[in-house]
C-alpha cells in the first residue's frame, strides 16, 4: 500500500484528490497539509511513500518545498499537481526535484497514471511537454530570438508572476519574507534579462503574461 501525502491550499481539492487516491486498492491518502509547516509535520510524522504537492501555496512556493524534500528525504518521489500552465512550470518542476506534473484540469485517471509511472521510477509530464523537452534538447542553443521567462531563474519568476499579479514590491517582499532591496535586485535582473528599459514595461509585460499563462499560452 502506497501511502500518499497531499499538500494543497484548498480544502476542497484537497478533499476530492484524497477522495480519489483512496478508492484505488493499492493507494492511501495517510496525510493531507495545506502548507510547509503542516507539510513538514506530516513528512516527520507519517512518512509517506509519496507527495503531491502545488506550486500555489497561499503565501508559499510548492517549489521551495519539492527542493526542500529533495534535499532532506532523499528518494521520496513527488508529483507537482498545479493550476499553472506546464509549458512555463513543468520543467522547473523536474529541476527542483519533482518526478512529475500534472495540470489539475486534466482528467482525474492522469494523477493516477502520473503516481504509478513515477513509482514505477518514471518522469511523467504530458505528451505535449515531453515533445517540447525532447525539441529544446536538441535545438540549437545558439538561436537567436526574443529573451522569454525561461531564462529567469525560479526566485525571478515568482516576483515577475507576482508583478503582474500587481504586487507592490513591499508586498512581494512580505509575501516572499524577503527586504524590499532584495526584491529590487531582483526587479532589476528581470528588467535586464528580458531588456526591459523601464518599470512600468515591466508591469506590463508581466500582467501580459499573467493573461496569457491563463488561457494556457505563454510568452
Amino acid at each position: 500500500m502506497t501511502r500518499i501525502l497531499i499538500v494543497d491550499d484548498h480544502p476542497i481539492f484537497r478533499m476530492g484528490m484524497k477522495e480519489l487516491l483512496n478508492q484505488e486498492d493499492d493507494f492511501t491518502v495517510c496525510s493531507v497539509a495545506k502548507d510547509f509547516t503542516s507539510a513538514r509535520r506530516a513528512l516527520r510524522e507519517d512518512q509517506p511513500d509519496l507527495a503531491i504537492i502545488d506550486i500555489s501555496l497561499a503565501e508559499e512556493n510548492g517549489l521551495d518545498l519539492v527542493k526542500e524534500i529533495n534535499v532532506n528525504y532523499n528518494g521520496l518521489p513527488v508529483l507537482v499537481l498545479s493550476l499553472h500552465d506546464e509549458s512555463v512550470w513543468a520543467e522547473r518542476a523536474i529541476r527542483a526535484g519533482a518526478r512529475g506534473y500534472v495540470m489539475k484540469k486534466e482528467a482525474s485517471e492522469s494523477v493516477i497514471s502520473a503516481i504509478k509511472n513515477i513509482l514505477n521510477g518514471k518522469i511523467h509530464v504530458s505528451p505535449d511537454m515531453m515533445a517540447h523537452l525532447l525539441d529544446k534538447f536538441q535545438s540549437n542553443p545558439s538561436a537567436q530570438g526574443a529573451p522569454t521567462v525561461d531564462i529567469l531563474t525560479d526566485r525571478e519568476l515568482e516576483v515577475f508572476r507576482l508583478i503582474g499579479s500587481g504586487l507592490s514590491t513591499r508586498e512581494i517582499a512580505e509575501r516572499m519574507k524577503l527586504g524590499i532591496k532584495t526584491i529590487g535586485t531582483y526587479r532589476d535582473r528581470i528588467k535586464q534579462k528580458l531588456c526591459i528599459k523601464s518599470a512600468t514595461e515591466l508591469t506590463r509585460r508581466a500582467v501580459l503574461w499573467i493573461e496569457n499563462e491563463h488561457f494556457g499560452k505563454t510568452d
